[in-house]
Formats: C-alpha cells, sequence, structure tokens
C-alpha cells in the first residue's frame, strides 16, 4: 500500500474554521485527520502541501518512521505549524492503516483500558449569579466533573475591556459561592485562559476558602517554566496546563519537574497519536493523569476517544462544543461520536469510526477568522 494523496480542507463549520486533511492509498483505503491551530489554517495547509511532495509513494503504514521524517526533514524543526499539519497526517495515517487492518485505532495503540471516556463540562455563563445557577444546572443534567471559564470571551469585530483585577475580585466571589452551592462531591475547576500573571494568580487563590477548586487550567503563558514553577511553588490549586504544547519536549520540563498535575494536551496539534502516546507516557511515568483539550470538529473528538481508550492514566476529556449543538457539524461529518450518560461510549467501529461528506466540504469558502482582542484598562493587549 502506498499513499498517492494528501488533501488539505479549510471550511467555516459553526463559529470558525475547520481544517482537515485526507491521506489517500492506492488500495482505496483512505484517512482523516484535523489540526488545531485555529486562526492560522492556511498555514497548516501551506505546511501539509510541502509535506505531500515527499510523502506520496511512502508506505503509510511506517507511521512512526514518517512522523520522525516530517519531523526532522527540515532545519527549523517543531513549532506549531509543523506540528499541527504533522498532527492532522498522522491521525489521517493511523485511521486509514486501521481501517486497512479492520481495526478500530486504538488496537493499534494497544487496544482498549476503558470502555467508556469520562468527560467534563464547561459553563461560559459571566461570573456573577448566573453560574450558580448554571453549574446546579450542569449538577442536575448529572455531570461530576464542571470547568468555569472567566465568562468573558471577546468579540471579533473589535476588542473588548478585560481588567485583571476585576475579573479577579468576580471570580473569587462567585466560585466560592458555585462551590458552596455544588458541595463537596462535584469535581470543579476553572480555565483561565492564560490572561493572568504569576502574582494575579496566586492573588486569585488567596482570596478563595481551600478547597474551593480542584483545578485551575492555563492560568498564565506557559513559554517560561521558571514562571510556572514560582506559581507552583506559592499554589494550593492542582494546575491543569498543556493545550499549548506541540511535543514531548514542551511537555517534559512542566513533567519532569512536577509542575503540572493534570496534562491538557490536544492530540490535533501535539503530533496526532504517535506523539500524544510518548506524551501520556512520560506523564504516567510521574503519575499525571491525561486531561486532553478537544476544542475542534468530531475528527478531533473520535481522535481523543481512541487516544483516551488506549491508555493508562486519564482524568476526562473535554467536551465540545460547550453548548452541545452540533447543527452545524451534522452535515459535515458522517457517524460522529455520540454522549451516552455524559460519556463517549468506546465502540468497536473499524479506523476512527467517522467519516466526512468530502463533496459537501471541497468547495466551501474558508472564512479568515481572527480571535477575539482583549485590551486592558491601559488599553494595552491582553492574552485571549
Amino acid at each position: 500500500m502506498k499513499i498517492t494523496n494528501i488533501k488539505a480542507y479549510g471550511f467555516w463549520a459553526g463559529f470558525r474554521n475547520v481544517c482537515l486533511v485526507k491521506v489517500e492509498t492506492d488500495q482505496g483505503i483512505y484517512g482523516w485527520g484535523e489540526s488545531g491551530l485555529s486562526g492560522r489554517e492556511q498555514a497548516v495547509i501551506g505546511a501539509v502541501t510541502h509535506f505531500r511532495e515527499f510523502l506520496i509513494g511512502k508506505d503509510p503504514t511506517n507511521m512512526g518512521a514518517l512522523w520522525q521524517e516530517m519531523y526532522r526533514s527540515q532545519y527549523f524543526e517543531g513549532g506549531r505549524v509543523l506540528a499541527a499539519a504533522i498532527a492532522a497526517i498522522d491521525i489521517a495515517l493511523h485511521d486509514l492503516v486501521a481501517k486497512s487492518l479492520n481495526i478500530p485505532v486504538y488496537k493499534l495503540l494497544g487496544g482498549k483500558q476503558r470502555n467508556s471516556i469520562p468527560l467534563f463540562a464547561t459553563t461560559v455563563v459571566p461570573l456573577g449569579p448566573e453560574l450558580v445557577d448554571d453549574v446546579l444546572r450542569l449538577k442536575n443534567q448529572g455531570w461530576k466533573v464542571i470547568r468555569a471559564t472567566t465568562g468573558q470571551h471577546g468579540n471579533q469585530e473589535q476588542s473588548e475591556l478585560f481588567d485583571p483585577r476585576t475579573s479577579i475580585a468576580n471570580a473569587a466571589t462567585w466560585l466560592t459561592k458555585a462551590r458552596e452551592a455544588l458541595g463537596s462531591e462535584i469535581t470543579f475547576g476553572i480555565d483561565y485562559h492564560h490572561r493572568l500573571t504569576v502574582p494575579e494568580t496566586l492573588s486569585l487563590i488567596q482570596r478563595m476558602p481551600e478547597g474551593t477548586l480542584d483545578f485551575i487550567e492555563e492560568p498564565i503563558r506557559a513559554e517560561s517554566p521558571q514562571a510556572y514553577k514560582s506559581l507552583k511553588d506559592r499554589c494550593n490549586v492542582p494546575l491543569a496546563i498543556g493545550e499549548e504544547f506541540t511535543s514531548k519536549w514542551d511537555f517534559a520540563p512542566f513533567v519532569e519537574n512536577a509542575i503540572t498535575d493534570f496534562g491538557r494536551i490536544d492530540i490535533c496539534n501535539a503530533g496526532g497519536f504517535t506523539e500524544a502516546m510518548k506524551i501520556a507516557a512520560l506523564c504516567e511515568l510521574h503519575y499525571i493523569d491525561m486531561m486532553p483539550h478537544n476544542p475542534l470538529s468530531p475528527i478531533c473528538t473520535a481522535a481523543s476517544i481512541h487516544f483516551c481508550a488506549a491508555i493508562n492514566n486519564l482524568s476526562w476529556l473535554e467536551l465540545a462544543p460547550y453548548d452541545g449543538d452540533t447543527t452545524d457539524f451534522d452535515q459535515f461529518f458522517i457517524n460522529r461520536p455520540l454522549i451516552k450518560n455524559n460519556a463517549f461510549v468506546v465502540e468497536e467501529t473499524i479506523g476512527l469510526g467517522i467519516d466526512v461528506n468530502e463533496e459537501l466540504i471541497k468547495d466551501l469558502d474558508f472564512k479568515f477568522w481572527e480571535p477575539p482582542r482583549l485590551h486592558k484598562p491601559d488599553q494595552s493587549y491582553c492574552n485571549w
């Protein structure tokens, strides 16, 4: 079996573009993958085009060797764009190889270790009385793990104000009230989308009773392990870090120095299955459970399910989209994963178990989209 073509598609679905990759073979077997570099899909599509030139004619079953060739075949190795392109191709290779063997992808990864994938739900309402009402709504729906957000998600049309001190004050007040309403049995955390500094994060945590949060996700940017180490040394709340990371080398200092408590891996950005399994093994060595990022299309969800099925060290998988509305996705994807009892069942389907309506997507327009912009009171830009 030989690779005969690699196609990349960028098209609008929901509130952002989706970037899919299809790998085709001379036996008519194909696989689908996805890139997670939202807002920079054209860069990924360009990288896929470069990889396509030397991958055609190669044996797709040599997934590990092809990963190494894509990663090491240029002087400037790694980086978010190349890693996201490699991830999409690697996921597609696993899909098609599993199809050729008539097995699920997770069997290529060592077989399944669980029959269902536990999930966490997210509330995106503002940090106010609405938060208490919404977390109770999710609890009443049977969710055992609930994540809050800053409640401020920005606007693509114009920059909006984000005042860290106001946000911290609101968060401390309403997260405390939400915990009181939820009780102690529900796992409760917040994603701060790397908008704070180390002292701001410490100020937030110090304003709440101990035990209010079970985790805080991405409170600061992750470029500096030293900054996170400083936070970790003075913080009594577990940290969930990693959705920005693209390789085992990115994860290594956070894992080996006991900085992160949950590995927020994104399989569509961190090199696909080949790299994700190594990252999971690195985390398992240090008793760190994976908490995968899953913000994209059902292809990402399907790949994440197979990854989660095959590893031992799993906490929960992120549920996307947050509002549960997949109306826009349903026209593009065939046999997308379905939730049962607030979990994904690990099915015996072949490959990833999902397909794409290629005829529908091939002529769809790409829409240039930028993530929302946020600014501080002094008008300087803030991380979104």
